[in-house]
């Protein structure tokens, strides 16, 4: 099966979504399943992981309500927010939906460069493991150190670094953000999507050329059999079409043998999701 490891839904609202800037202006719309399976149709994607946009309980459960609809939703990666002391029994009242497979928390957004450090955050994070969630780690090149400490606090919980942790392509930044990566591979239950990229190079005039790099990185930090494609569709589409970005993945691993490719287009997926 090929699996689209990252990808979100939402119906637009200008103060819920007022990341997306100027810039970004063609994906203020709604982006619902109906659009994405049309899409998924034309390039044989079988199935996605949905994860969150929106930091609030709400955004759980519309897309849980989306998933329960579409059978091509395999999972969803939801939120809720871990620091708060109640949050096992948050964490417990979401078990016994089927399709919720993990959380994640904005990250990258946050001021504080060591929020994944901080005591409240990682007693959350610990409740996870208990219920084999997983947690998508979304954050930029300047966190990757509070990253890579993180991560070693908790050696069983399956983590994976979104969007190879965003590094600067644009600016052709690299040797500080490749060190950190490096290191952080060395952990066996972490992964990494193989999404976000074109969106951190120029919108206009990006080639794989310029993008090769960082994934080569990628793969031999982690390894063929833990990274995974992810579109980070509609978000793609400020940079290119999800053809482009599908053919980004699958031309740098055309050199790779049929099992190493297989597993990053969708089995990785599968694996670390439990879909």
């Amino acid at each position: 099966m090929q699996i689209d490891a990252h990808q979100h839904f939402w119906i637009y609202n200008s103060d819920k979504h007022s990341w997306i800037d100027d810039d970004m202006a063609i994906i203020r719309k709604d982006f619902l399943p109906s659009d994405l399976k049309k899409v998924y149709k034309q390039h044989s994607i079988d199935g996605c992981v949905a994860v969150q946009a929106d930091q609030t309980l709400d955004e759980t459960n519309f897309l849980l309500s989306l998933a329960s609809e579409h059978e091509f939703i395999k999972g969803v990666v939801g939120w809720a927010d871990l620091r708060d002391s109640s949050i096992d029994g948050t964490l417990e009242k979401y078990h016994h939906q089927k399709k919720i497979k993990g959380w994640r928390h904005i990250v990258q957004g946050e001021a504080d460069h060591n929020f994944l450090l901080r005591s409240d955050f990682l007693k959350g994070i610990s409740y996870l493991e208990k219920y084999d969630y997983t947690y998508d780690i979304l954050i930029f090149p300047h966190q990757l150190g509070a990253t890579l400490e993180f991560v070693r606090h908790f050696p069983h919980q399956k983590f994976v670094i979104d969007h190879i942790a965003k590094p600067y392509i644009k600016d052709q930044y690299y040797d500080g953000w490749a060190v950190l990566m490096n290191e952080i591979g060395k952990h066996e239950n972490v992964y990494c999507k193989l999404s976000g990229m074109i969106t951190e190079a120029d919108y206009q005039h990006w080639t794989s050329e310029q993008i090769y790099p960082y994934m080569e990185l990628a793969l031999n930090a982690f390894g063929a059999d833990r990274i995974m494609y992810g579109s980070d569709w509609p978000v793609c589409l400020v940079a290119g079409n999800y053809g482009q970005v599908l053919h980004l993945v699958t031309g740098f691993i055309d050199s790779l043998s049929s099992d190493e490719k297989q597993a990053i287009m969708g089995l990785n997926a599968m694996k670390f999701y439990n879909l």
